[in-house]
């Protein structure tokens, strides 16, 4: 018997990190018209390209028969579950898992099924499900990756700030004249996702400026509670990620990895966006 962790695209794991500790990925989606594509099979500067053409597409969850079938065959194995997925505020993909874990509960009773809200996405998901399926490939048991797991949403951060606000707008998370305002005057707002939701952490006049906020911040969490991993996200700017990069390590002496955000994600906040996920060792205030 062993322990499948599963997740969704939206955490952007790396496809090797993936495989090599048996991560199991459910699909979102992305729509143009009557053209539905799992975000997993576009290359993310291919998306953007086309975003850039043909507007913002639509993004919707995983359909109820592929998660069943997934966790059908996990389950047909006589392994058990451990289901860790976007925030339900922002997508209804746990809500669907939940219901389908549910159901298959009757029908394998002496299996065990944990559905996780990560209560956000990117690596702030992505960090969660890795140290859950490091300990189990380690052995650990179910309770103790399930706790692990859990705990983590509450060691980490997730900083992120958007080339321009246009697409915050365009997806209803800032107003018309707020974003043309912001624009005007080169303000950036430095967002961060607290309890499943996007909110404004700080404002800042450049994006530079932005950058050095976030690592101040980052300093003041290392200061309270050591600083176990970092993750630089951005949205089809890896230049910046490098540069980015090249300033974390100065500040901090942990692993860094880079990771593109795809599509889903993606088309809120749009290209040129750079963000910082981290998680430590104990509770961080918000």
């Amino acid at each position: 018997m062993a322990i499948t962790i599963i997740t969704d695209s939206t955490s952007y794991i790396d496809k090797d990190v993936q495989k090599q500790y048996g991560i199991e990925i459910l699909s979102l989606f992305f729509t143009y018209g009557n053209e539905s594509i799992k975000e997993v099979d576009v290359d993310n500067k291919t998306f953007y390209q086309r975003m850039e053409k043909e507007g913002i597409p639509i993004s919707s969850q995983p359909s109820i028969g592929e998660t069943e079938a997934l966790m059908r065959s996990i389950l047909d194995k006589g392994n058990d579950i451990i289901g860790v997925f976007i925030s339900s505020d922002f997508s209804g993909t746990f809500n669907s898992a939940s219901l389908v874990a549910n159901t298959l509960k009757e029908e394998y009773p002496d299996r065990k099924i944990t559905i996780i809200d990560s209560r956000s996405n990117s690596m702030q998901l992505g960090f969660s499900v890795l140290v859950g399926a490091r300990l189990a490939k380690k052995g650990e048991s179910y309770s103790k990756i399930v706790e692990a797991i859990e705990a983590n949403t509450k060691h980490s951060r997730f900083l992120f700030i958007p080339d321009n606000l246009d697409y915050l707008e365009k997806g209803g998370r800032i107003g018309k004249a707020g974003a043309l305002f912001g624009n005007m005057l080169k303000i950036t707002p430095i967002l961060t996702v607290e309890d499943g939701s996007v909110e404004v952490y700080k404002k800042v006049r450049t994006k530079k400026r932005a950058i050095l906020a976030m690592v101040d911040k980052m300093n003041q969490d290392n200061a309270v509670s050591k600083i176990k991993e970092i993750a630089i996200h951005h949205i089809n700017c890896m230049d910046e990620a490098l540069e980015f990069e090249k300033i974390l390590k100065k500040n901090f002496d942990v692993d860094i990895l880079i990771s593109s955000i795809g599509p889903v994600i993606g088309l809120h906040v749009g290209p040129g966006a750079v963000g910082v996920v981290y998680y430590t060792d104990a509770e961080i205030p918000l």
